[in-house]
């Protein structure tokens, strides 16, 4: 299998990038990964070494943060997230991956790679942290900020299938993100994909509150991308909060640094339940081929989580199994 990478994308790309790549490369020997950037700045990171299943791709230009992302990939015919995405469109590449500008590769998956026949609306599915280290995979968290009940269903499929296919869960509960758990509760758009839900070929098992998600009630978590995007950004500031006054109150006294250093693993695992790097990347399903998101300040780890993750992807014929649920009659 052949995967795509944006070598040029992410707050450390390129270095950290194909440091990622490279790591990635050594441990799945069966998988081709296709470095797309400029290839004068991309070689010397190889440090002289020639790998396998490692090649570059080079693409004279890239997309900044700071572009606007439909004009960026309309003019900008040969960035490396463009250039990666045609990769994927004509067949050279069965997935790409990409750190960079998220508004740009949302474009590029629908204006290159483009959109899965029968899905009205691509959605963006990271995965939250759970108690139990599993997680739970939430769309849509930010690609649609308005969605109709039929988008949602779409999601609800969509996402049902990636977590059997790339998670081998039987039967993943699929729940709906509400205000109360209550049927009637909530607003138009929840009320009329409670019913939608109820009827589709998934395991629906109701709606669930924002403060029950870390507890992992539910496998699969679906809103639209308005309100999905603040219970996430909520999630972060409330990590982050915490982390931060943790520190301040273990560095106040003598006392309180000993302290520190008795629970330093358990707090060191707690980090590691709520690190982006362990899940590596959020899919961007309903197109045409598989597009992985990875966040902005993915390091080596990251990186090759996330093409672990797309080669799972890649070997249960994900983007099939979605493709053909959708489109029966």
């Amino acid at each position: 299998m052949r995967i795509a990478i944006d070598a040029m994308g992410g707050d450390h790309a390129p270095k950290l990038i194909v440091e990622g790549a490279l790591e990635a490369a050594n441990q799945f020997t069966d998988t081709h990964l296709i470095l797309v950037g400029d290839e004068a700045v991309i070689k010397p990171l190889l440090a002289g070494k020639t790998y396998s299943n490692v090649s570059i791709h080079h693409a004279a230009d890239m997309i900044s943060a700071e572009d606007e992302p439909v004009r960026a990939v309309r003019r900008k015919k040969d960035a490396s997230m463009v250039v990666a995405g045609r990769l994927v469109r004509e067949g050279e590449a069965d997935a790409m991956l990409s750190a960079g500008n998220t508004g740009a590769l949302m474009a590029t998956g629908l204006l290159i790679v483009g959109r899965m026949a029968g899905i009205e609306r691509p959605a963006l599915a990271p995965m939250l942290p759970t108690i139990d280290n599993t997680g739970v995979l939430a769309l849509d968290l930010g690609a649609n900020m308005d969605a109709k009940p039929e988008h949602l269903l779409q999601y609800a499929i969509m996402g049902s299938l990636y977590r059997e296919k790339v998670h081998g869960i039987s039967k993943p509960r699929v729940s709906l993100l509400n205000v109360g758990t209550e049927t009637n509760k909530g607003n138009e758009l929840v009320k009329e994909t409670y019913h939608l839900l109820e009827a589709a070929p998934i395991h629906f098992t109701g709606n669930v509150e924002a403060r029950d998600v870390l507890q992992r009630n539910c496998d699969v978590l679906i809103c639209d991308g308005f309100s999905g995007n603040i219970l996430l950004k909520a999630m972060e500031g409330t990590a982050g909060t915490i982390f931060a006054e943790l520190k301040t109150a273990f560095g106040s006294s003598w006392l309180t640094k000993l302290a520190a250093a008795i629970m330093l693993p358990r707090l060191r695992q707690l980090k590691q339940k709520m690190d982006y790097k362990e899940h590596g990347g959020a899919p961007l399903l309903g197109l045409n081929g598989l597009v992985v998101k990875c966040h902005g300040s993915s390091d080596v780890v990251a990186v090759k989580n996330a093409v672990r993750q797309a080669r799972l992807a890649i070997q249960n014929n994900l983007i099939a199994s979605i493709a053909a649920e959708i489109n029966k009659k």
